[in-house]
């Protein structure tokens, strides 16, 4: 692991934290639709992105997604950090969009490095507060908002997730992470389209104004 690729990924953590990264971490890699971590299962570590993109999630006993977040390089989740330092099983899923490398840190090390170094502490904290107010603004949407605002929602982020205007997405993968049905999805995007908001194509839609 290069110390140089970690220092440019998390730029204001302790030059002795890097190197206990670059020590004390182990690198892993996965694919697209690759799991990272399962409803139920217990965390020895908690992981840090260096590269890709990861989609973290609920599922129903169905099979059902209820999209949560993205994680993106120079990010944590949350959530996993929780559990792990609570020996919590997880009530979450998570898996690559895109090819994907991260860091696992033993949970030994998270104890240990939030008294040790404050960029830790501060990441640490800065972690949980931004994803708990991203969920704030998830739960928001769904008890106050109807679908058409909530699907103008979920473009948006994931217009600033991607960083382009083009998402390669259909309307079936849309439905099933906002609970819908397909028909809906189509439906709302269809009128978006004929405001100028949005332009269709097969397996792609274009964001021109939201």
């Amino acid at each position: 692991m290069e110390l140089g690729t970690i220092t440019q990924v998390f730029p204001a953590f302790e030059k002795e934290l890097l190197h206990e990264i670059q020590q004390q971490g182990e690198i892993r890699f996965f694919k697209p639709e690759e799991q990272l971590m399962r409803t139920g299962q217990y965390f020895r570590s908690t992981m840090l992105v260096l590269t890709g993109l990861i989609k973290v999630y609920r599922e129903d006993e169905e099979g059902a997604e209820f999209f949560m977040y993205y994680l993106q390089p120079g990010q944590a989740c949350a959530l996993s950090m929780v559990c792990a330092a609570e020996h919590k099983r997880s009530a979450i899923m998570a898996k690559a969009v895109k090819d994907t490398e991260i860091i696992a840190i033993p949970l030994n090390y998270m104890e240990e490095w939030m008294g040790k170094y404050k960029s830790w502490n501060h990441f640490v904290i800065g972690t949980y507060r931004s994803r708990f107010e991203e969920l704030l603004n998830t739960i928001d949407h769904i008890a106050f908002r109807g679908m058409d605002e909530r699907l103008e929602f979920y473009l948006k982020k994931h217009q600033e997730t991607m960083g382009s205007h083009l998402l390669t997405i259909n309307h079936q993968e849309i439905a099933n992470e906002l609970n819908s049905s397909r028909e809906v999805i189509s439906r709302l995007l269809k009128k978006m389209e004929q405001i100028g908001k949005v332009k269709l194509s097969r397996n792609t839609i274009e964001i021109i104004q939201l």
